[in-house]
C-alpha cells in the first residue's frame, strides 16, 4: 500500500543556505558598525623610540652658549695721530695706572701748537692793553674831578665873600657877577662831568668782567693747547691687562684709530647670543647656571642688548658670587638658563616627533602592544622635556623618534 510522503520545510540544504546567509550578514554588519578601518603599518619595534608619561618637576629653561669677557673693558684710542716713535708695553702685558705703553712724534702738530700758543699770547696781551687804557680813562676822569673840586674850593670862598661885599655895595656889579659866572660854571661842569664818570664806570665795571672772563678762557686754552702734545705719550688710564694690536716703530697711527683695550682682570660677565624667538621672555635678573671644574656657578642678566644680528640678540651676565678661579678671557661655557619657575607637570620627553606633528598628535601604545595616533597638546618646552597640557595620562607610552616614514597611517602594528 502507497503512503504519502510529507515534504519537510527545513531541509539540511535550507539550513546550510540560512546559516551561509546570516553568517555573511554579520560579517557585513562588523565590518560596517565593529571593525576597525583604520590604515596600518607594520613596523618593527626596535627601530622606535619609547617613552613613558611621567609626571614630575618642569623647568622651564633653554641652553646657550656664552663667552667669558671682563666686566669692564677700556678701549685706547688715539686722540692725537702720529709715527711710533716708541713701544713701551707689549700687547698682554699687566699696566697701572699712569703707565706709558706708546710714544708718538708729529712734527706739523708741534708746529701747530706753537703757532696757536703765539696767538693766544697775542691775544691775552691785547686783553691786557685794553684793560690798561680802561685803567687810564678812569684815572683821567678822577683827576678832572678833583681839579673841578679844586676850582670850586677856591671859588666857593671868593663868591661868599663878594656876595656880601656886593651887598654893602663894597664891590662893582661887574666883579661880583665874573666872581659868580666862574663859581656857577664850575659847579655845572662837575655835574656834568661827574655823570659822564658814572656811566662810564659802570660800561667799564661790564668791559672789565667781560675782559677777566675772556682772559681766563684764553689761559684755559693755552693751558689746553699745552697739553696737546702730552696726547703724543700715551698711557694706561686704568690699571689691568692691555689688549694691542701688533704696533712696530715708525708706524702711522691716525686720529681716533682704536690701537687696543685694557681689561680690568678682578672680575668678569659673560657675553651669551639668544635666538631672537626668545626677546619677549629675556629680561633682567633671569637666572642661569653652568659647570666648570666640578662646581656649579650662577650667573644673572644685567644688561640686554635689543639690536638683532642674523637671528640673534645678546646679553651680559654677571656672576652672583664671586668670579671662578683660573677663568680665562675668550673662555666658552654652556650655561642652562632658567626662562621660569619650576612646577609639577605632565611631562614626555623630547624627541624627532614634534618636527613631524607641531607637538598636535603622537602615536600611543594600547594594550595589545600596537601603537594608535592621538590628538594631543603641548604646553612649554625645554631641551629635555616637553610639558603636557591634554591628551595624556601618566604611565603611557610614547612613541618619541621621528614620524617621517609612518605616512599617514593611523595605527602602527609593533613587531
Amino acid at each position: 500500500m502507497d503512503r504519502k510522503l510529507e515534504k519537510k520545510t527545513w531541509t539540511a540544504k535550507k539550513i546550510a543556505y540560512l546559516l551561509g546567509g546570516l553568517l555573511v550578514v554579520a560579517v557585513i554588519i562588523y565590518q560596517l558598525g565593529f571593525a576597525d578601518h583604520r590604515s596600518t603599518m607594520n613596523v618593527e619595534r626596535d627601530r622606535l623610540s619609547i617613552a613613558t608619561v611621567s609626571k614630575g618637576e618642569f623647568t622651564d629653561y633653554i641652553l646657550v652658549s656664552g663667552q667669558i669677557e671682563p666686566a669692564q673693558t677700556f678701549f685706547l684710542d688715539a686722540v692725537e695721530g702720529g709715527m711710533v716713535a716708541d713701544v713701551i708695553r707689549e700687547s698682554g702685558a699687566l699696566v697701572e695706572k699712569g703707565d706709558t705703553i706708546l710714544a708718538l712724534t708729529n712734527s706739523n702738530l708741534q708746529l701747530d701748537v706753537m703757532q696757536r700758543e703765539t696767538m693766544l699770547y697775542e691775544q691775552i696781551n691785547n686783553l691786557r692793553q685794553t684793560r690798561l687804557l680802561l685803567d687810564q680813562n678812569d684815572l683821567n676822569q678822577q683827576g678832572q674831578l678833583a681839579e673841578i673840586d679844586y676850582q670850586i674850593s677856591l671859588l666857593e670862598p671868593q663868591f661868599k665873600r663878594f656876595k656880601e661885599l656886593h651887598s654893602k655895595k663894597l664891590v662893582s656889579d661887574r666883579e661880583f657877577e665874573e666872581v659868580k659866572e666862574q663859581y656857577e660854571y664850575n659847579l655845572k661842569r662837575r655835574k656834568l662831568t661827574y655823570e659822564s664818570y658814572k656811566n662810564d664806570s659802570v660800561a667799564r665795571s661790564i668791559q672789565l668782567a667781560q675782559l677777566r672772563n675772556s682772559e681766563r678762557r684764553m689761559q684755559a686754552s693755552l693751558t689746553g693747547v699745552g697739553k696737546i702734545l702730552n696726547n703724543l705719550i700715551i698711557t694706561a688710564p686704568i690699571a689691568g691687562q692691555l689688549a694691542m694690536e701688533q704696533i712696530e716703530i715708525g708706524q702711522a697711527i691716525n686720529p681716533g684709530q682704536r690701537y687696543g683695550q685694557i681689561d680690568v682682570m678682578d672680575e668678569f660677565k659673560v657675553r651669551v647670543p639668544i635666538d631672537e624667538l626668545y626677546l619677549p621672555r629675556i629680561g633682567r635678573g633671569l637666572k642661569g647656571k653652568f659647570t666648570l671644574s666640578g662646581q656649579e656657578h650662577e650667573l644673572e642678566i644685567s644688561k640686554i642688548y635689543p639690536t638683532i644680528t642674523n637671528g640673534r640678540f645678546e646679553v651680559d651676565m654677571v656672576f652672583t658670587g664671586e668670579s671662578p678661579k683660573g677663568i680665562r678671557r675668550g673662555q666658552s661655557v654652556r650655561i642652562r638658563l632658567e626662562l621660569g619657575d619650576s612646577e609639577q607637570s605632565l611631562l614626555i620627553p623630547t624627541g624627532g616627533f614634534f618636527k613631524d606633528t607641531g607637538g598636535n598628535w603622537v602615536f600611543v601604545l594600547n594594550s595589545s602592544g600596537n601603537a594608535e595616533k592621538r590628538n594631543i597638546r603641548l604646553g612649554r618646552k625645554n631641551p629635555e622635556y616637553y610639558e603636557v597640557l591634554e591628551g595624556l595620562v601618566e604611565g603611557e607610552k610614547v612613541i618619541v623618534s621621528g614620524y617621517e616614514n609612518f605616512g599617514n597611517n593611523e595605527v602602527l602594528e609593533l613587531k
